[in-house]
């Protein structure tokens, strides 16, 4: 059990990650898509996406933070395991319930708006509730080890999961990781494979370009010129 948890069950995750992706993108690249409801109620939509949107993104920099920033790395800037662990602590509880609070509201939504309630599917039930369930149980195990210096899992999850990526898994670091933070992580490989196959899809087509897009130039049109605008070749003179 102990290699199939920690080192079966990562890889199969990510295939699973990498093969839907490529699916979706060749044979359902019309459905790669967030099916935005937007149509049928927006006001509760616009408070609900940008609460679970920025908790969402605030609770991945958390743990990619967690996961790849070695202990020896914060402490070489003055960085303590006290101070790292109050910082986790309290930007890691922060980030939990403002994701929580923003899948509340959507949920709310669906619930309560007929329409948008007719367009919810079975396989958006089965994506909120492992997204809670991640998110709930990872500040329920934060929480549960917070006296102290709290549990440190960056002696144990963090190199294991970084071992995931050189191919020599050590599976015996997660043997006496508590209980909490194993079901945690187990939730989220599981979760990490379902993205491709559910809306979620939508996270691999943030709009990046448009940061380093050159500006769209806006020019207004002779009064005088009437009808389609004729051909003409090659770049034409902004005018000042």
């Amino acid at each position: 059990m102990t290699t199939f948890l920690w080192a079966v069950l990562p890889y199969a995750a990510f295939v699973l990650l990498i093969a839907g992706l490529v699916w979706r993108r060749r044979y359902d690249r019309f459905g790669w898509t967030t099916r935005s409801s937007q149509v049928y109620e927006s006001k509760l939509l616009n408070i609900a996406s940008p609460v679970f949107h920025y908790g969402i993104l605030f609770v991945l920099v958390g743990h990619l933070i967690g996961i790849f920033v070695p202990e020896s790395w914060t402490n070489a800037v003055g960085v303590n395991e006290r101070a790292y662990h109050l910082f986790s602590l309290i930007g890691g509880t922060g980030a939990g319930i403002l994701t929580v609070a923003g899948i509340a509201l959507l949920v709310y939504r669906r619930r309560t708006k007929a329409p948008v309630f007719k367009a919810t599917t079975a396989n958006d039930k089965t994506m909120y509730l492992f997204l809670l369930a991640a998110i709930i149980l990872g500040m329920v195990a934060k929480l549960s080890h917070s006296s102290g210096e709290g549990y440190n899992y960056r002696t144990t999850i963090g190199p294991w999961a970084r071992s995931l990526f050189t191919l020599q898994p050590k599976t015996e670091l997660m043997v006496g990781v508590p209980t909490l933070y194993q079901i945690h992580a187990v939730v989220g490989m599981l979760l990490i494979a379902m993205v491709p196959y559910t809306r979620l899809v939508h996270m691999f087509s943030a709009p990046l370009p448009y940061l380093v897009r050159p500006y769209v130039v806006y020019r207004s049109r002779d009064p005088h010129q009437l009808g389609p605008r004729p051909d003409r070749r090659g770049w034409e003179r902004a005018g000042m």
